[in-house]
């Protein structure tokens, strides 16, 4: 039981318990005794519940479901588009399974992948979750962070008709691998301004130089 939750940031399950050979008696009796203390229903934390944020992600996706994946707020944290805030862990899935502490949200289809051995939105999937719930100042510095991390193409986020498309259209205007607000700003002034849109944090061929903008050579 120990070997299993150490690979999975202390946190186990009932499947996970009972692959170990323990029984549901067995499982309450360790309950009670202090070695298992559960973190939702079904989900539990080996020793103490004094968790990080991941292992509380881990816990709420196997609370929901094995179909479900972390997305929205929780995901983009995940992602390091944004930095921890106080929120709940937010867990999509085909079906909703309801839990005190967890932000459940359904989706029929979405797309995900595996990150730090928890199953959650891919980044691209991750902002277009956001655009309809994200300010426009926020959803901006996730996209160019992700763009800056390489985690996604401008491509990737050009889509149809999902809810928040038209917030995420105009971010797509501006969106440049930008490393801090200050840029996103100096690029919205220059759209605003109707000037040409400079290279953002270039690599100069044969220098360690990374400059924050650089002009656009006219060909």
């Amino acid at each position: 039981m120990a070997q299993v939750a150490a690979r999975q940031r202390g946190v186990v399950d009932v499947a996970d318990l009972r692959a170990c050979g323990l029984t549901r008696k067995a499982i309450h009796s360790r309950v009670r005794g202090g070695l298992l203390f559960p973190l939702y229903r079904g989900v539990y934390a080996l020793a103490h519940p004094n968790l990080e944020f991941e292992a509380w992600c881990l816990a709420a996706v196997k609370a929901c479901g094995p179909c479900a994946a972390l997305s929205h707020w929780a995901a983009a944290v995940l992602w390091e588009l944004i930095k921890p805030f106080g929120r709940y862990p937010d867990v999509v899935a085909p079906t909703v399974k309801r839990h005190a502490r967890i932000n459940t949200h359904r989706a029929d289809a979405f797309d995900a992948t595996f990150h730090k051995g928890i199953r959650v939105t891919t980044p691209a999937q991750t902002i277009k979750h956001l655009a309809a719930h994200a300010d426009l100042k926020t959803l901006r510095r996730m996209v160019n962070e992700a763009l800056n991390l390489r985690l996604i193409t401008v491509r990737d986020l050009v889509t149809g008709n999902h809810r928040g498309a038209k917030t995420l259209r105009a971010v797509l205007a501006t969106a440049a691998p930008t490393r801090s607000e200050n840029e996103n700003l100096v690029l919205e002034l220059l759209h605003e301004a109707g000037l040409p849109q400079p290279l953002v944090n270039p690599r100069i061929d044969g220098t360690n130089l990374i400059p924050d903008f650089c002009g656009r050579t006219a060909t």
